[in-house]
């Protein structure tokens, strides 16, 4: 009787538990299918949302109490968050901080613990690439490793740093030289940290233990005042959020795989790419406002005070949203986007190969960096081949502008303005969206079908201007105008 009883209970237990996992999983797939998401894309969202209680509980409960509590909160939080988005695969990054943590403590402040971190963490990303990649943006658990990668990486050049004579280092590397030597759990919080986990931003292991010691505010011995800042934040997410909701449905990179594009008129296949192009970055604008939002809540985006005397929450800002929206230039949009990545690959790797002693070299490196640093797929190297020649081109023509007696005059004229302007945001968006192109479909087949489609205008535009532009500027500089700039 007590056997059956148990057994029928088990039955029972065992059936509630299906029931309950139907249901959760169930109840996300509904809501993500209305919202015309993914499962992964949702839960995804919540994550990133989930920051503020878990930020306005630390202002509560945590702000000013022991490190250690701290560290346990950011890292137990962190690692729930990773579960709940990918399951058990979060052993993949509980696997590479530990390591790191070994290979910080065992091999110490040498230059061969920097090149073993540089070689290890890039190659495990490299193969989970590798392992998990498909045809399309998935969201699976090397979306966060590539943010941990970047820490970790930056972790032990900064402990490296440290060891050295301060004398020795420049005032950007002395800020982020790890003096002291941290613990597992504090390597575990500066990883796992709730309001960056997922999608970043970047920032230094000193910048976290200032947070953790109760530093970031700005009142000092109270929590800091940086509510309404973080709100701010937030509502400007939102606002990009819904707009890409709304529109996502009809701008898509699939129809620039379609029939039906490659039969429209080129300059219809143009106009689409132009506008296609600058609205796909706003899903990156919107995840990086939110969480931005949630750094400032928690203090970690505190950066000082201006010269008002006013505090500046923006430590943590990925996007410089109106420079964004408003500069005709490409050098602007990579201004005012992924600032904390750029700022990142500038400090730990551009800034590195100083030793070869030509920029241009470094600054190719870099984007080949970042370019496999993003995935395996060739739509990255071409897109990151393709700022590379823009840049270049750009500041050719600003050089060309600027020292031109006839070209400084027409630019200078007031009237004209609007249209200037006009003109460089059209070039501008155009081929912000042909490099985005080969960036979002990823595998060569599909982006070389699109740029075949538009006579691959990007490449024919820039690499013609590459070669004419030194001529024209040989003719429209007059001699003595180089004479006076050497002078």
């Amino acid at each position: 009787m007590a056997s059956a009883a148990e057994g029928d209970l088990g039955t029972v237990a065992e059936l509630a538990r299906v029931l309950r996992w139907g249901f959760d999983e169930l109840s996300l797939n509904k809501l993500a299918t209305s919202l015309g998401a993914s499962e992964q894309a949702l839960r995804l969202i919540i994550s990133i949302f989930m920051g503020y209680p878990l930020a306005l509980f630390f202002r509560r409960y945590l702000f000013f109490k022991d490190s250690y509590l701290i560290h346990l909160f950011h890292t137990f939080t962190g690692l729930s968050i990773a579960y709940f988005n990918f399951g058990n695969q979060l052993y993949h990054s509980l696997l590479c901080v530990v390591l790191q943590f070994l290979i910080l403590r065992l091999m110490g402040r040498t230059i061969t613990a920097v090149l073993t971190t540089y070689c290890f963490q890039m190659a495990y990303l490299l193969a989970g690439y590798y392992y998990t990649a498909t045809g399309n943006y998935d969201i699976k658990w090397t979306m966060p490793h590539c943010v941990l990668t970047l820490k970790l990486i930056g972790l032990a050049v900064d402990y490296f740093d440290g060891g050295k004579d301060l004398n020795s280092l420049s005032s950007e590397q002395q800020k982020y030289a790890i003096r002291g030597v941290p613990s597992l759990l504090e390597v575990a919080g500066f990883s796992y940290f709730y309001g960056a986990f997922l999608v970043g931003p970047q920032f230094s292991m000193n910048h976290y233990m200032k947070l953790v010691q109760g530093q970031l505010t700005d009142i000092p011995g109270k929590i800091p005042n940086s509510t309404i800042p973080a709100l701010k934040r937030l509502g400007l997410g939102l606002v990009y959020l819904v707009g890409y909701t709304l529109l996502s449905p009809h701008i898509t990179e699939d129809y620039l795989l379609t029939e039906d594009y490659e039969n429209h008129s080129f300059w219809f296949r143009c106009l689409y790419m132009l506008l296609w192009g600058k609205f796909v970055l706003y899903k990156y604008v919107t995840c990086w406002l939110v969480t931005e939002g949630v750094c400032i809540l928690t203090g970690l985006g505190f950066n000082d005070f201006d010269e008002r005397g006013k505090a500046k929450w923006d430590a943590c800002a990925n996007m410089k949203v109106w420079l964004f929206e408003t500069t005709p230039r490409f050098t602007g949009t990579i201004a005012s986007f992924n600032i904390n990545t750029n700022a990142w690959v500038a400090r730990y790797f551009f800034k590195r190969l100083k030793f070869l002693g030509n920029k241009e070299l470094s600054q190719g490196l870099s984007l080949l960096f970042l370019a496999l640093w993003h995935g395996l797929h060739s739509g990255y190297l071409v897109c990151f081949q393709m700022e590379f020649l823009i840049v270049i081109v750009e500041r050719q023509a600003a050089r060309l502008i600027q020292e031109s007696p006839t070209l400084s005059n027409l630019a200078s004229i007031t009237v004209l303005q609007p249209f200037y302007y006009l003109v460089q945001q059209t070039i501008h968006w155009l081929f912000m969206g042909y490099s985005m192109t080969a960036f979002c479909l990823f595998t060569w087949d599909k982006w070389f079908k699109v740029y075949k489609s538009i006579y691959f205008l990007g490449h024919v535009f820039f690499l013609s201007l590459l070669f004419i532009l030194p001529y024209v500027h040989k003719a429209m500089v007059p001699r003595k105008e180089k004479l006076k700039k050497m002078g």
